[in-house]
């Protein structure tokens, strides 16, 4: 098939290319830059330099490529994640939002029948305790600032998506880790780790649904070539407690052991995030594997950290 990837320079776009070819799809890959145009087509796809946010640019993009699928891996997320920054996600917000509508329109310009998006698994809204939810689950959309307005794009991006005369997949992907992450090496989350800028708050029993970026690589070509329309969460098998995944993964980085924290001490330096670190809830994975066919090479963050690539 012929496959449009936005966003194929990206943490999840730059694994996802080749193996794209290596299922024997035709691919074109978006990018802003003329390095990662070269990394593109090194990888066996054709290059398109275009800004997302430049509808008419994208629109020629698409239809040039004439793609049966359309994927959306669109972000611009900071090198550093600063939860205190109110402007934090607002590149990002606008991408989801501008780029997202651009992009559909091309799509349908262009005559694709399918288009996958990238979405988010831990956006989930929070329970009195801690839980593992399905795709069924409401989105929280009382989040505090810097996270409140970016769970509201969020769940326009995926309506539109899904409210699409196209086959809308929605894939919500867990927490990257791997190259070009923030928990890959030269990541903010590995440097904050290695200077203990990242404790265990309270009690630690949020849940973190991580998967590293091969893993969603995979899933995302699975949903290219099957899975019916609507949302999938992409994540690994094993929702991980904050008080069990940060001591294993500063272990696995050659890290001190975390500080703990209490709550009300982590709240003067993180804001209101703070107390969502000990409700925050999971995601379950069984959708996918089940209707995608698609499994985890990395079944637990706590094989992956330790010696998936990073």
């Amino acid at each position: 098939m012929k496959v449009f990837v936005a966003g194929a320079s990206g943490a999840i776009g730059r694994p996802l290319v080749p193996r794209l070819v290596a299922a024997g799809h035709e691919v074109t890959g978006t990018t802003r830059s003329e390095p990662s145009a070269e990394a593109i087509q090194a990888a066996g796809a054709t290059p398109a330099i275009v800004d997302a946010l430049d509808a008419d640019a994208l629109r020629e993009a698409v239809a040039r490529a004439a793609p049966e699928v359309v994927l959306h891996e669109l972000t611009a997320l900071p090198e550093r994640f600063n939860p205190r920054k109110r402007d934090l996600y607002d590149a990002t917000n606008r991408i989801r939002r501008v780029g997202t509508r651009n992009l559909l329109d091309a799509a349908r310009a262009a005559g694709a029948r399918r288009f996958v998006c990238q979405s988010i698994a831990f956006a989930y809204a929070p329970a009195a305790e801690p839980q593992v939810m399905d795709e069924e689950a409401p989105l929280n959309l009382e989040a505090p600032p810097p996270f409140s307005e970016g769970m509201r794009v969020i769940a326009e991006m995926e309506r539109a998506v899904l409210d699409a005369d196209l086959e809308g997949l929605v894939l919500r992907y867990g927490w990257f880790y791997g190259p070009g992450t923030y928990y890959g090496e030269g990541g903010s989350m590995a440097a904050d780790v290695r200077k203990r800028r990242f404790p265990v708050v309270g009690s630690g029993s949020g849940l973190f649904s991580f998967i590293h970026t091969d893993d969603a690589a995979d899933a995302t070509v699975a949903a290219v070539e099957r899975g019916a329309p609507g949302v999938y969460n992409v994540v690994d098998d094993e929702p991980a407690a904050l008080r069990d995944w940060v001591p294993a993964y500063a272990e696995a980085i050659g890290a001190p052991p975390p500080r703990r924290v209490p709550v009300w001490l982590a709240r003067l330096v993180a804001g209101k995030m703070a107390n969502s670190m000990n409700v925050q809830p999971g995601a379950s994975n069984a959708k996918a594997k089940r209707e995608l066919r698609w499994e985890p090479r990395w079944r637990s963050w706590r094989e992956g950290f330790r010696e998936a690539p990073r």
